[in-house]
């Protein structure tokens, strides 16, 4: 019996075009629709569900897309969703927060246009069909594959602007690798803690900090309008001291705020105890988030949000 798979199509570079100009612009007519599908007992099933840049894609559209999984998942063996790069790592971390069915689920995407010399559009869709028709692939958790790579969606990020092989996940490396015949799996992703929600809003920025920094960016956000803030800190958790001074009075004011590292590699722990250190601000209430990034942070913490967590239930999904 085929295994069916349904592909929901969102825009971004995969499914557009370069102009006589060598600018990469929107098509209406989404090229991936065009491949011919030469896997054996494999029957696909797409739909364009959006057709946006992926700069353009919200939370709201996130959401969208775990509605439509949890709405075909009796219907389907497994799920592929063609994306764009620069906000693909974010989209494919907030459905591996969400109750999914328990099939696979790739996301994918292209660095060059369909018609781009050397497009890696059709190479990675195939390879999505493969890993997401691959029962190996049920109990790894939401999966980016790009560039012959199997990566993990908690960590994997886009670390070049324009190199095929852009998505890499610092620390860890991949979960396995696509090779000719086989799909090769090196380790599994821990376990999440996942949420089904029906709404997602909320205002929760990101604020990197630098040399020099005190108190006057914090100043200029509209913290009545705020559920949440990001800071992304250097090193192993710090700041300088006049920008801990503030978030120490942001926490006074019941704003949720938690810390991940401005760092490639390693994760934030409090470590340093001056003024601006680690472990003043995890004293504070500041929240120290383990191996996500800073769009991934946000998005957790937003999520938590949505979900009712507060006080220490927070803190404790926060930091775990």
């Amino acid at each position: 019996m085929p295994k069916k798979i349904l592909v929901l199509h969102t825009g971004g570079t995969i499914s557009m075009q370069a102009d006589a100009s060598g600018a990469v612009v929107t098509s209406q007519e989404n090229p991936m629709n065009h491949v011919s599908n030469p896997l054996e007992g494999v029957e696909v099933h797409a739909l364009d569900f959006f057709n946006l840049p992926s700069p353009h894609i919200k939370p709201k559209h996130m959401l969208a897309l775990y509605q439509k999984i949890k709405e075909e998942s009796d219907n389907y063996d497994g799920f592929v969703i063609t994306h764009g790069t620069d906000t693909l790592e974010e989209t494919a971390y907030f459905l591996d927060t969400m109750e999914v069915p328990h099939k696979p689920i790739v996301l994918t995407g292209a660095m060059r246009s369909s018609n781009e010399l050397g497009s890696d559009g059709v190479y990675n869709y195939l390879s999505a069909l493969r890993v997401a028709s691959d029962d190996k692939a049920t109990d790894k958790g939401v999966l980016v594959v790009m560039n012959d790579e199997i990566h993990a969606a908690k960590y994997v990020t886009k670390t070049h602007t324009t190199n095929v092989s852009t998505f890499q996940t610092p620390t860890h490396g991949p979960l396995g690798l696509i090779m000719k015949h086989e799909i090769l799996y090196f380790k599994t992703a821990e376990p999440r803690v996942r949420f089904d929600l029906d709404k997602i809003h909320g205002l929760v920025p990101i604020i990197p900090v630098y040399a020099g920094m005190t108190e006057e960016l914090l100043d200029l956000l509209p913290v009545d309008q705020l559920d949440g803030l990001i800071i992304q800190a250097f090193g192993a958790g710090n700041v300088p001291k006049e920008t801990s001074q503030k978030l120490n009075a942001l926490i006074q004011e019941g704003l949720p705020i938690a810390l991940v590292s401005r760092c490639f590699n390693g994760i934030a722990e409090p470590v340093y105890a001056y003024e601006g250190g680690g472990v003043c601000l995890q004293k504070a209430g500041v929240f120290f988030v383990k191996e996500l990034n800073a769009q991934k942070a946000r998005l957790k913490l937003l999520i938590a949000i949505n979900a009712g967590l507060t006080g220490e239930e927070l803190r404790a999904y926060m930091e775990g």
